[in-house]
């Protein structure tokens, strides 16, 4: 798995050493990472779009240098990376992509609180159920990771 993982990453990060201490939880992560990272019709730049900006909201350093380091290896420019975290509006994105990113925001803020009107723009935006549950699921892969990492205050490599 750890080659499968270096091959990914371009090495093993520290979160899948910690989870390798009880195997089977780090198969099931691992497995779920690429399901969710790996398959849907969000574009990648979404997705850690989407890892940021939780993790950041979550306060979890190790997630936030990360993703940032992912966005900045698909090419991402600074600026840009900036806009994600601070402007969303001025990112380039398209506005079911932004209603998408903003949905999986508030439901890590406040899941008992998203309102009708929350859910009629982001499918008025055009997203189906399947991509708010891909949404979503990058919100609760990266919210878990946060915890972890946080609780253990595993030391970043991507820093």
């Amino acid at each position: 798995m750890f080659a499968e993982i270096s091959d990914m990453f371009g090495m093993v990060p520290n979160l899948f050493r910690v989870y390798a201490n009880h195997p089977p939880l780090l198969q099931a992560n691992w497995n779920k990472v690429k399901a969710v990272l790996g398959t849907g019709s969000l574009s990648m730049k979404a997705k850690q779009a989407i890892a940021v900006l939780v993790s950041r909201d979550n306060g979890c350093s190790y997630c936030v240098a990360a993703h940032r380091g992912a966005l900045q290896a698909m090419g991402i420019s600074n600026e840009e990376i900036r806009n994600i975290e601070e402007d969303l509006e001025k990112a380039e994105f398209s506005s079911k992509e932004l209603a998408l990113i903003t949905f999986a925001r508030n439901a890590n803020a406040n899941p008992l609180l998203i309102s009708d009107d929350e859910f009629s723009t982001v499918t008025q935006a055009g997203a189906t159920d399947a991509e708010i549950i891909e949404a979503l699921g990058v919100m609760e892969l990266f919210t878990a990771f946060n915890k972890l990492l946080d609780s253990l205050q595993v030391d970043n490599d991507f820093a």
